[in-house]
């Protein structure tokens, strides 16, 4: 309820002439602002008598304008968001499509008072009630992307991948269309932060790695760039597409000087890695980088173990599992499940003989799946033209993705037709 003088002033105002409203109630707003000890009370009864006056479109917006940008200046998070929703509310019920300017302003206020509290689901879950697809002004690709790149940030805060790449997916249908540098390096950093929370290690390290490339990003943020490639190159699936990943990091000049880099030149060079180094390398990682995989394992022991188990095909042209087992630190059974799964991935080369219990290792693997042993005498021919055929796709997309980007119009006008 207000306090007695505002709601008093109040009354005094509906009972004015219309031609001393607008004056009277930007005098009482000001009052409020300046001196209210109940701002949240006050400013709630203050906005619902102005929007339930009899005041015509052409006056009530700008006093709506002066209420937002008062609004603005309120300190307490707390008194924003009471105030805020209450408002958005009657707008709503007003028929907010006329003060749609008004309306953004107080919802994008709100957020931020969310965020200050570290609400990041209720900021998220405000910004996605903005109106982007008005019909009173047109909304460019860049303000629609500027939302939804915050809304993304706020469940990436939430640890909720799921709800950030739902909007990211919005992003890409116009990033092509943005022009801010800023909001497509956002994009492409909360990209490289979804793959990483969905354990995509490849895709992410690649991606952060583009960013530690990227000149408009500063050093810092490059070198924490950098430093987040190495993580989810050292977590990505062995083989040979995460070599290719390792290859390139340990050839940057700049990788010497991050704090894992000694685990990076071992994996690069197929050595295997110390309990102690592990250890060390576990104690800085964000949980999801250690959450439990179907097997009872962690990502990182994974990551480790399918590591140990490519270094050993350096040593070895041939073990038992038994052997293998105690070289990994596992049971022969666990040995040879990680095996034949890495074999039948095409991410090590070799065949395993389970009457003799052995596993045969046969150079480098070719990235492609396998089905058995004899599939690598079969087929050559077909397959080299799988992969003929999978290599000019590859470039037919790069090709079309060129296009888009240099001409963008004329893309979907394609698309269109």
């Amino acid at each position: 309820m207000a306090s007695p003088p505002v709601a008093s002033a109040l009354q005094a105002i509906e009972a004015a002439p219309a031609g001393d409203k607008p004056s009277r109630y930007s005098a009482l707003l000001q009052e409020i602002i300046a001196s209210s000890k109940n701002a949240t009370a006050d400013l709630n009864a203050y906005a619902q008598t102005l929007l339930d006056d009899s005041l015509g479109i052409v006056v009530l917006r700008p006093l709506l304008a002066a209420f937002v940008d008062a609004f603005k200046t309120i300190q307490h998070p707390d008194v924003k968001i009471d105030v805020g929703e209450k408002v958005t509310s009657l707008l709503q019920s007003k028929g907010a499509g006329q003060y749609e300017e008004q309306d953004t302003q107080i919802k994008v206020t709100v957020a931020d008072a969310y965020e200050s509290i570290e609400d990041w689901r209720k900021s998220a879950q405000t910004l996605a009630t903005i109106n982007l697809e008005s019909t009173q002004k047109s909304v460019t690709p860049d303000e629609k992307a500027r939302v939804w790149i915050r809304i993304v940030g706020c469940y990436l805060e939430e640890e909720d991948p799921t709800s950030a790449f739902t909007h990211l997916n919005k992003i890409k249908n116009i990033i092509f269309s943005v022009q801010d540098k800023e909001t497509r390096l956002r994009f492409n950093l909360s990209q490289a932060r979804i793959y990483d929370s969905q354990r995509a290690f490849l895709d992410a390290a690649q991606a952060y790695y583009t960013l530690s490339n990227e000149p408009l990003v500063d050093v810092d943020e490059r070198d924490d760039a950098l430093a987040s490639a190495l993580v989810c190159a050292v977590l990505a699936p062995a083989g040979p597409l995460r070599g290719r990943m390792l290859a390139k990091l340990y050839k940057d000049e700049r990788a010497s000087s991050l704090d894992h880099y000694g685990i990076l030149e071992k994996m690069f060079l197929d050595r295997l890695l110390s309990p102690a180094e592990i250890k060390a390398f576990a104690a800085t990682l964000k949980p999801h980088h250690l959450a439990k995989t179907s097997d009872g394992s962690t990502v990182l022991d994974k990551a480790v173990l399918e590591h140990n188990l490519l270094g050993a095909s350096k040593l070895y042209n041939n073990i038992g599992f038994d052997q293998l087992g105690e070289l990994l630190g596992v049971d022969a059974e666990r040995a040879e499940d990680y095996a034949a799964k890495m074999l039948e991935q095409g991410r090590l080369s070799g065949h395993i003989d389970q009457i003799d219990r052995l596993i045969f290792f046969e150079g480098e693997a070719s990235g492609e799946r396998k089905t058995g042993h004899a599939e690598r005498q079969v087929g050559k021919e077909l397959r080299k033209w799988d992969t003929n055929v999978a290599g000019l796709a590859e470039e037919v997309e790069k090709v079309t993705t060129m296009i888009q980007l240099e001409y963008p119009e004329f893309y979907a006008a394609q698309v269109v037709h």
